[in-house]
């Protein structure tokens, strides 16, 4: 009788069995849109003062500058470059997310196989192919290891769950056979790291490049002849039994809901972190509906799942990475018609203003147990005693794929233009809409870095 196969093979396997030619349309777009989300919010980000001190560093160490960066007229080693492009497009906390892993798929992953296709002259098409391989992969493992890894032990999936992705994703653009593959989900393995104690620090951001780094150097080391465990997933001591109470190598080998998990992807329209995105959109709902001012209020209560408590729930922020992940502060915002999808609401500044403090004070969190983790429900009492009811749940994808797009095409605009110009921009966006076509990444990777002349010609 056969042996089952283990799950690290059987992952492997799948992703390895993955063509072009076999991924419905719809797919294909989604993934053109999470690598425009990603490159607009990464080029938004690389001015961030964390991102200047990151790329000083790897500017001084140097090295053979095969891979370029978006927004930042520097070039790396391609490690290096799926580092700073995979911190800096997580700077904001406005990349998107997938609630199989928990966390950020495509600034794990695209980052590193962006890298290593610029590097090869690989076709868009097989840097298409190869993302995708390396994003269901890591929600598969997110699956499995799932609720415990995150919200009992504190893993910070993108870094952790992350760099799985970002190792199959380079795995399959560089056609490594079975065993090179499962080499580098071991070498993976080993490396991922990423603790949520550091959320509303520097260190969040990094999470995310280090698996885009770490991802892509296990898939190189791996196709040199380096060695690790087959089964690095499911072994004795393994990634699972170290880092998750609850491990279910079944869910893992689930088929999702339509089939594949990136039909699930959640884009950001705010720039704070996603569990704050359902109160933000509640306090939206009742000042639009009721016309009400910060003043009129006399009694906030937000409603949403514990598990938020210790993501998200920071009382008294200080600064603007800090805004980012405060339940209280992002509600307020909201109810004051604060707009939230603007980067420059999450400075520090904006932590002291006194009509939003005065409302943050007023929001009394009520924790629900069980609820989805993006689900909210907001009850307001005016001064003239009137009551006010509203509900949202954010972790519901798009229906219509392409009016996501063009929303997303809106987002990558605002975002962009000001900083490559409007006509660099947009040039931008067509060549990422039609990457899959693109016998080279080159000819959109040529298009981000800002041209001064160019934008002063605008």
């Amino acid at each position: 009788m056969n042996e089952p196969i283990g799950l690290t093979r059987a992952l492997v396997q799948r992703a390895r069995a993955l063509r072009y030619e076999d991924i419905p349309a719809d797919i294909l777009a989604w993934a053109r849109q999470c690598v425009l989300d990603m490159v607009g919010v990464a080029i938004a980000g690389a001015d961030d003062p964390l991102v200047r001190i990151l790329a000083a560093e790897l500017g001084e160490a140097g090295g053979n500058a095969v891979a370029g960066v978006p927004g930042v007229a520097l070039r790396l080693p391609a490690t290096g470059a799926a580092l700073l492009h995979g911190t800096m497009a997580h700077a904001l906390d406005y990349d998107d997310v997938n609630l199989a892993m928990p966390g950020h798929p495509s600034v794990a992953i695209l980052p590193a196989v962006m890298a290593l296709a610029e590097e090869r002259g690989s076709s868009g098409k097989d840097m298409i192919t190869a993302f995708l391989a390396g994003y269901e992969t890591a929600c598969r493992v997110g699956s499995a290891l799932s609720p415990g890894h995150y919200d009992v032990l504190g893993f910070h999936s993108t870094g952790t769950i992350g760099t799985f992705g970002a190792a199959m994703a380079c795995a399959h653009l560089l056609g490594l056979d079975e065993e090179r593959s499962l080499h580098a989900m071991g070498i993976a393995a080993t490396q991922a790291a990423g603790l949520k104690s550091m959320f509303g620090t520097m260190c969040k951001p990094l999470h995310a490049g280090k698996a885009a780094e770490a991802g892509l150097l296990a898939a190189r080391l791996a196709a040199r002849g380096f060695t690790a465990r087959p089964d690095s997933i499911e072994c004795s001591q393994g990634f699972a039994s170290t880092h998750s109470p609850d491990f279910n190598p079944e869910k893992a080998l689930a088929d999702p809901e339509g089939g594949w998990h990136i039909r699930n992807n959640l884009f950001k329209y705010h720039a704070a972190c996603y569990l704050t995105h359902a109160g933000i959109e509640t306090g939206r709902k009742l000042r639009e509906q009721h016309g009400f001012q910060p003043a009129d209020i006399a009694a906030i209560t937000l409603r949403i799942d514990q598990a938020t408590d210790r993501v998200c729930n920071i009382q008294t922020p200080r600064t603007g990475l800090e805004a980012k992940f405060s339940l209280r502060l992002t509600a307020a915002m909201a109810l004051a018609g604060v707009e939230t999808g603007a980067l420059a609401t999450f400075e520090d500044a904006t932590t002291a203003d006194p009509t939003l403090v005065g409302l943050r004070d007023q929001v009394v969190i009520d924790f629900q147990t069980g609820w989805p983790y993006t689900r909210a429900e907001m009850d307001i009492r005016l001064k003239d005693q009137t009551t006010l009811h509203a509900t949202h749940d954010a972790g519901i994808p798009a229906a219509d794929v392409g009016n996501q797009g063009m929303r997303l095409v809106a987002k990558f605009m605002a975002l962009v233009a000001p900083i490559l110009g409007a006509s660099r921009a947009q040039a931008l966006c067509d060549e990422i809409m039609a990457i899959d076509s693109a016998a080279n990444i080159s000819t959109a990777t040529a298009l981000w870095v800002p041209l001064p002349e160019a934008l002063a010609a605008e």
